[in-house]
């Protein structure tokens, strides 16, 4: 039983030089359950932050950061190097006494992150983690040849998410290019060119939305009976994915089915795009429930997935955020904006074959969806017998 300092680098030193620009991670990137985080801009260096290098293991110290399990690996080139939020422990392997990537999934422990969490001190809602607790946590580690199989064999589960997560983001693009290309440029198969203002095709309509779906529409439900609730952190703010669902016995909120889309409408939540699909549900429960901040929007006239498309668009994003009244930080959708703005419905036949080509992704990226989950269940599942030694590599 030796310290944890013996095998890893607590906050390693990194030469950055000042007023030069390198690539900046905050607390934002980091994804409770994906292993690695790349930085999405570049800062100049003005001598604060956590500094780290690839490879190393960012690990958040500040509640509520720490306890929903915001660690993450450091990836990009070989020799990257970087700096971020002040509110980040580095850890990184000790060469030829530690593998980086057994590392990562040891802060991941029970035995790791509990004893971070029993040393936070400071005012409610700030508290951080003492990282002494952490140099001076004793630990018996295997050697490196097995923590290296270690790591590489739950590296595994968790490079095949990431291709996953890869796909289904190539995916959505590919639905969202396919919509503004039909729908909003009106270059549609068969069409001779764009609209440019000028007369509409053939066949088509230019409508209010409020004609073309419905805003929080009825859906019935039983009471006294849990059904899936989806709180507002579930919905993305890039993807139709929707994450964790709970159970709950349905009073108020958002009443949902397959097919829906979910719209925030309070501030900041819709300017930073969360927007869902809902195609989780089963037969035994084909309605949820969710945050009494969701606009619930069905199509009538149109397809469910036009209706995600056109959510997703920033030309009615920005229409809808402008329609927004109340106090300043909780200001919310006034829904009679979309009264006032107008789309262009397509005749049937155009609609249907839309429907074709986007539906099999729509289909392929919940697919990918429900994988990953399993994934994550099996690689949390092994976690804690391979780092005990339960299970021999």
């Amino acid at each position: 039983m030796k310290t944890l300092s013996k095998w890893v680098e607590f906050n390693p030193r990194v030469e950055l030089e000042r007023g030069q620009e390198y690539p900046f991670v905050g607390m934002e990137r980091l994804k409770p359950g994906s292993r690695y985080v790349e930085s999405n801009e570049v800062r100049a260096f003005s001598g604060g932050g956590a500094r780290f290098k690839f490879g190393d293991t960012l690990f958040a110290r500040i509640t509520p950061c720490l306890e929903n399990g915001k660690i993450a690996q450091f990836a990009g080139p070989p020799d990257s190097c970087g700096f971020g939020s002040t509110e980040f422990f580095v850890f990184r392997a000790r060469v030829g006494l530690a593998d980086p990537s057994f590392i990562y999934y040891l802060s991941h422990t029970d035995l790791v992150r509990k004893t971070a969490l029993n040393s936070m001190v400071g005012a409610s809602g700030r508290q951080r983690a003492d990282i002494a607790a952490l140099r001076d946590l004793a630990i018996d580690l295997p050697e490196p040849d097995v923590q290296e199989r270690i790591g590489g064999l739950l590296s595994r589960y968790d490079d095949l998410i990431t291709a996953n997560s890869a796909q289904m983001v190539l995916l959505e693009e590919s639905v969202r290019l396919t919509f503004r290309e039909w729908f909003v440029n009106l270059r549609f198969p068969g069409c001779s060119q764009g609209w440019y203002g000028e007369e509409i095709p053939e066949g088509w309509t230019r409508r209010p939305i409020s004609q073309l779906l419905d805003v929080n529409p009825k859906t019935s439900f039983e009471k006294n009976r849990l059904y899936p609730f989806v709180p507002m952190q579930s919905l993305s703010e890039t993807s139709m994915l929707i994450d964790t669902v709970e159970e709950r016995v349905v009073q108020g909120g958002a009443k949902f089915q397959n097919s829906d889309t979910l719209l925030a409408r309070i501030t900041p939540c819709l300017e930073n795009g969360k927007t869902g699909f809902v195609q989780f549900l089963t037969e035994d429960a084909p309605m949820a429930s969710g945050s009494t901040e969701f606009i619930v929007l069905r199509g009538v006239l149109v397809s469910p997935y036009w209706v995600y498309c056109l959510a997703r668009e920033d030309s009615f994003r920005k229409h809808v955020i402008g329609s927004m009244v109340g106090s300043d930080g909780r200001q919310r959708v006034n829904t009679k904006c979309f009264d006032s703005y107008y789309a262009f419905q397509p005749p049937p036949e155009i609609m249907n074959a839309f429907d074709e080509v986007v539906s099999p992704m729509f289909s392929q990226v919940e697919n990918l969806a429900k994988m990953n989950r399993d994934l994550k269940i099996c690689r949390d599942e092994l976690l804690p017998r391979l780092m005990s030694g339960a299970i021999r590599v």
